[in-house]
């Protein structure tokens, strides 16, 4: 298949555009710098000049592939509502070329909107249209597309990961530094879950070729890893004190990461790995963590 990867020159995008050459299909990839062109054909990829405020170019983009893989995402969370907010219209965007169709849409999420219980890992299946966390934003404009009969596919991401970045935790990294200590919150005990980079294009790609319109699929190869022990490993690594906040501190250390480092991220993926065939088999979290901090 002619596949439209947005976010092709990114952290995940690179990836998937090497999993999808692999596995013999074609990419046209979006891009909006001449090193970043550079770089997807180099892959073997065929760029596609644009981003994701330039809609008329994601429209054309999509309508001349068989498929989309939306990867793209402005990661500045200190804008983080905007931001999900330009993704909505990026999804529209790119849907409206191929409503009328079967070709598939596949967007992304966190598995953060899969929770509907505190406590309670996130469940593909489960979908509220009121999350409160904005990403919602990105899932409420697929279920438009969805409701219109086009064929639209959610992959939820945890924190992706290889020796070289992993996910938010790049920023707790960063921040650890800066303060001199690594931190978590009370007892440390909040679950995040995590996948490696290479797992997670894999799962892209089987759900390009094995997925149920509609359907959403957690990229979570581990599904609960306590925040404590993401920071332990971030303090040994640097060589810093691990040290418990009190609720009141928290805001004032963590900044915009203050709205994410107190919430459970805890994924279920059974599902996924059931109805795909999904197997991850990459290093976990912390091993990347201590490879990356020894480097």
């Amino acid at each position: 298949m002619r596949i439209f990867l947005t976010g092709s020159t990114g952290f995940i995008g690179t990836q998937v555009t090497r999993e999808l050459l692999t596995a013999g299909h074609q990419v046209l990839g979006l891009t909006r710098s001449a090193a970043g062109a550079e770089a997807l054909r180099n892959q073997g990829a065929e760029p596609w000049q644009g981003d994701l405020q330039n809609l008329a170019s994601l429209h054309e983009g999509a309508a001349g592939c068989d498929a989309v893989i939306h990867t793209a995402f402005d990661h500045d969370f200190s804008h983080f509502v905007a931001n999900c907010e330009k993704d909505a219209r990026a999804i529209a965007a790119l849907g409206a070329a191929l409503e009328g169709t079967q070709r598939p849409l596949i967007i992304t999420s966190g598995t953060a909107i899969g929770t509907f219980a505190p406590g309670q890992p996130a469940d593909e299946d489960h979908f509220d249209g009121n999350h409160p966390n904005p990403r919602i934003a990105s899932e409420l404009a697929g279920q438009v597309l969805s409701d219109r009969g086009a064929n639209v596919v959610v992959m939820r991401l945890a924190q992706i990961h290889d020796p070289r970045k992993q996910g938010l935790v790049t920023e707790l990294i960063r921040l650890a530094r800066e303060k001199g200590l690594s931190a978590y919150v009370g007892d440390g005990l909040t679950p995040w879950s995590a996948a490696h980079l290479d797992d997670t294009a894999l799962l892209y790609r089987l759900a390009l070729e094995k997925h149920q319109p509609g359907a959403r699929y957690h990229a979570a190869a581990e599904s609960a890893i306590a925040f404590r022990d993401i920071a332990q490993t971030i303090g040994e690594g640097l060589g810093l004190p691990t040290v418990s906040l009190p609720a009141d501190q928290v805001a004032a250390h963590f900044g915009w990461m203050a709205a994410f480092v107190d919430k459970s991220m805890a994924s279920a993926s059974h599902k996924t790995r059931d109805r795909l065939g999904w197997q991850p088999t990459g290093p976990g979290l912390l091993a990347d963590l201590r490879t990356c901090l020894a480097g």
